[in-house]
């Protein structure tokens, strides 16, 4: 099953610069950590540590919301479309945010 998925500019560095990758599974959830196991850190950029999807990360399953699709749950079929997007937000949150995923990428970069 390929499940084709996009990735946004501030994740590109875990996929050595791909747009879009390819990846399988029933789940998102099943998605993310098959991602994970060819691009490693991905998925943590994504998940908390209490394994829901960070709040500064919107999901999209044939743009069609995750969150409304039962969030890491979400049902995928082949030939699906999930699309990654950082949400757009200000503030210090945001902002720190932003730069703990920029400086993870300027440090693969240095390897």
């Amino acid at each position: 099953m390929a499940i084709e998925v996009r990735i946004p500019t501030i994740l590109r560095s875990y996929t050595g610069g791909a747009k879009v990758v390819d990846g399988t599974g029933d789940t998102l959830a099943d998605l993310l950590t098959d991602l994970d196991s060819r691009h490693g850190g991905l998925r943590g950029r994504l998940i908390t540590d209490a394994g829901t999807l960070h709040r500064f990360v919107n999901v999209y399953v044939n743009d069609e919301d995750v969150r409304f699709l039962g969030a890491l749950d979400a049902k995928l079929s082949d030939g699906d479309s999930v699309t990654i997007l950082p949400a757009v937000a200000g503030g210090a949150f945001g902002f720190a945010a932003a730069a703990a995923i920029s400086s993870h990428g300027a440090a693969v970069a240095a390897r």
